[in-house]
């Protein structure tokens, strides 16, 4: 069934106002709450924070009052939707639970993107940031077991998503100028790339968020300092989405894709979600998201000329955002692109490096001393006498992470000795 955001009618801004009480509401059973559930609930709270700082930001660089005004409008509402949907996490469950969920959304959800991305270069894009999240998961993984939880990260994610190591998070650590990729221009692109790439920027953007609050909050100083590791990978995975953003986009016509994309995901999670009483919460949201597009498209034909139909599809978009396992599509990429690093905008294997590269300079700056993720794997195999995986579909894919997640023996490791002793 097509959905058209642009020709259906929303809840009225006077009307979408809630008690603090509405707001709170109910929580879900953490130990019952299905996995991708909870995905789509930390996907959506991303969302909400991208929105409200756009806005923000928007408000900064405009001088009209009216726009001001229909901004702050909005804004408040949207507020509110984040408030409604970050509650729904209940505090019983842990900030290492929590940041399986986290480590969960970016793999599936970067999957299914990367799966349905038009465009080569963008499918580049996403493959490669997909292999890191994969092994954050992993790591988290082995530090959930070492940190005493009552249950295993499997219980979190349920057996939709393999725990493996994925592109070893110690090669993540590249010089900024290596993190800038193309943009794409908004008149040429797909409509799904731009959707594609707002989403995958605001959930990386909330991870990158959630991991610079909480990362100080364990006592062991190895877990306080993966955290410090993987957050500084999310900032970097934060610039590497947002440089795909067509930068000229006039402020107007950003906001209203900024609202279509809401329309769009909440409308998919209405369509998937397994729980009648957050399927309720997606529902009521996408009913306001309407009208936050009606006001956006209506501000943009105002002030600027422009007609919000010209930039979808006049059909509308036919579908949705969908968690689904996507085990066997992260072991293909993972066979085909373990050894990738990135060259400027462009991504090569490791090796093609020359080894003057500042790619290993820079890496044998910040790994200076121990590697927090290479030493969460260490304690796990010292304490339990292995690592913590859960594989569901056979043996890692790639041989040289077969016996062991850390390093030694991936392509990325000779490369560095072989620039160290070119140095």
């Amino acid at each position: 069934m097509a959905f058209n955001p642009l020709t259906e009618k929303g809840i009225p801004m006077d009307r979408q106002f809630r008690s603090w009480s509405e707001l709170a509401g109910d929580t879900y059973d953490t130990n019952e709450v299905h996995p991708y559930t909870r995905c789509r609930v930390i996907l959506m709270n991303g969302i909400e924070v991208e929105a409200i700082m756009n806005s923000h930001n928007a408000a900064r660089r405009t001088a009209d009052t009216g726009i001001k005004q229909m901004l702050a409008l909005v804004r408040k509402a949207e507020q509110q939707q984040q408030k409604r949907v970050n509650w729904l996490i209940p505090g019983s469950e842990s900030t290492i639970a929590n940041t399986i969920g986290y480590e969960q959304v970016a793999v599936d959800l970067t999957s299914w993107i990367a799966r349905h991305e038009p465009d080569p270069y963008l499918t580049q894009a996403y493959e490669f940031g997909v292999l890191e999240d994969y092994d954050h998961l992993y790591r988290y993984a082995n530090l959930m077991d070492l940190m005493g939880e009552r249950r295993k990260a499997e219980e979190i994610t349920g057996d939709l998503t393999e725990i493996l190591p994925g592109r070893p998070t110690i090669f993540h650590h590249r010089h900024p100028h290596d993190e800038l990729r193309r943009p794409m221009t908004v008149q040429a692109a797909d409509i799904q790339s731009i959707l594609n790439a707002l989403t995958v920027v605001s959930a990386e953007q909330q991870t990158m968020n959630f991991y610079m609050t909480v990362g100080n909050r364990p006592e062991d100083p190895m877990a306080r300092a993966l955290y410090l590791e993987i957050a500084q990978v999310e900032e970097q995975h934060v610039t590497h989405y947002e440089s795909i953003l067509d930068p000229t986009t006039p402020e107007l016509l950003n906001l209203v894709l900024h609202e279509y994309n809401e329309c769009w995901l909440y409308w998919s999670c209405m369509e998937t979600e397994t729980d009648p009483k957050i399927r309720q919460v997606w529902e009521t949201h996408l009913a306001m998201e309407i009208e936050h597009l009606r006001l956006a498209a209506d501000m943009m034909k105002q002030v600027d000329g422009l007609d919000a139909a010209d930039f979808f599809p006049k059909g509308g978009l036919t579908e949705p955002m969908t968690f689904e396992p996507n085990k066997q599509y992260v072991r293909d990429v993972l066979n085909r692109t373990l050894d990738w690093t990135a060259y400027d905008s462009e991504f090569v294997p490791v090796g093609q490096l020359p080894s003057d590269h500042r790619f290993f300079d820079y890496q044998r700056k910040v790994n200076a001393g121990g590697v927090p993720s290479e030493d969460v794997i260490s304690r796990h195999r010292e304490q339990f006498g292995e690592e913590y995986r859960f594989n569901t579909e056979g043996e890692h894919p790639n041989p040289s992470l077969r016996d062991s997640g850390t390093a030694e023996d991936t392509p990325y490791e000779k490369a560095c000795q072989l620039a160290t002793e070119n140095a």
